[in-house]
């Protein structure tokens, strides 16, 4: 017969089963509706500003940072995409509340010129002030990257400055929509593309903190995937991995197993992509994590393009299991930044009808995989 140690443990197990398995994903089911309050994890959804009040007409293309201070979110926002009076517009989260939303910068070239806007990208580097980096042009054929920074947590910033040019890709962009990683070394490795020359990623590393650049790739030329938008996971022994946005149906990924200098091809992943940006993170535990439309273009679908956002993750950046869905309906959730705070929880920002800016808190150690 069983030890009264062994009946005392599976009656324990028992009682904690159901529990248990309240937190594994079923990925089928998980696609269908979305995911509630206190399942998997999610903790809080709200917006940034609410959107009776909004600032701009529409917004765009939101980036989230962790400083000592609290989060940092910014966003691009006017009248609409490309239009020339969208700017790049700062909150900061204080008192377990969003700051009113406050333009920071904006493309005024001079008294008669100026330029829209686009995809801000926030980076605190372990050393030195937060960073903002900014694309101003009037398309993103030929836009180019800007980048200032804030002394005191992003509530002011330094003059703006233009990050200059290189032989291999025109305009340095900086980090084209997703955040740096900084390197072991202090290096920052920026995940870039360009668009004027069919689709191609490439990167941009700065060991001063973008005084100066090099440039590694790009890294395809667009002949099996056209791919832009890259981010960037982080594995043992140097081995790195990109999710990128594609013009083919679905994520592409490549990885480097030497910190990022030398990348493999793009090949597809098996999770579907509308031709639609993404952004992932490598979580404390191990696992890493993705946001992203799990849809396709097909309109004779629903919901398909941008009316569905989730979350997936994977243990070995190659398995991928559909994990929450954020978003289930008309309309447009759109262009997800994600980063994993000190405390361990996931925040994410993205997109909410070209309206507002969602925020979204999860704890990672309930979502099943």
């Amino acid at each position: 017969m069983p030890s009264m140690h062994i009946l005392e443990t599976l009656i324990v197990l028992s009682l904690q089963l159901p529990a248990l398995m309240h937190e594994v994903s079923d990925p089928h089911a998980v696609l269908q509706e979305v995911t509630p309050l206190g399942k998997q994890g999610l903790l809080n959804t709200e917006y940034i500003y609410p959107i009776d009040g909004k600032p701009t007409p529409q917004c765009h293309a939101s980036t989230l940072v962790q400083t000592s201070e609290g989060l940092v979110a910014a966003w691009f926002g006017g009248t609409h995409e490309k239009h020339e009076d969208v700017g790049i517009w700062v909150s900061r989260h204080r008192d377990a509340r969003w700051t009113a939303p406050v333009e920071v910068a904006n493309g005024v070239q001079s008294q008669n010129q100026r330029y829209p806007c686009w995809n801000p990208v926030l980076f605190q580097p372990r050393h030195g002030p937060l960073m903002l980096f900014y694309k101003v042009g009037p398309t993103p054929d030929s836009w180019w990257g800007m980048l200032m920074t804030s002394t005191d947590h992003g509530k002011t910033w330094g003059k703006p400055r233009k990050l200059g040019e290189n032989d291999r890709i025109g305009h340095l962009i900086g980090p084209v929509k997703n955040k740096p990683i900084q390197l072991d070394d202090g290096s920052l490795l920026c995940p870039s593309s360009t668009e004027h020359q069919q689709w191609r990623i490439h990167f941009e590393i700065s060991q001063d903190m973008g005084q100066t650049w090099q440039v590694i790739g790009p890294i395809h030329e667009g002949k099996h995937f056209e791919a832009i938008q890259p981010s960037i996971l982080v594995y043992s022994n140097q081995h790195l991995q990109i999710l990128c946005r594609t013009r083919q149906g679905v994520i592409g990924q490549s990885w480097s197993t030497d910190a990022g200098r030398t990348w493999s091809l793009i090949t597809a992943t098996s999770l579907p992509n509308p031709n639609a940006g993404t952004d992932a993170v490598t979580l404390s535990d191990g696992r890493q994590l993705l946001v992203y439309n799990h849809t396709k273009r097909d309109t004779h679908r629903t919901p398909h393009g941008r009316q569905m956002l989730n979350i997936a993750i994977s243990r070995d950046g190659k398995h991928w299991h559909p994990a929450l869905t954020l978003e289930r309906s008309d309309g447009e959730f759109s262009y997800p930044a994600v980063i994993q705070t000190h405390d361990g929880k996931i925040h994410i920002t993205y997109t909410f009808r070209r309206v507002t800016i969602k925020h979204v808190t999860i704890d990672p150690t309930r979502i099943g995989d």
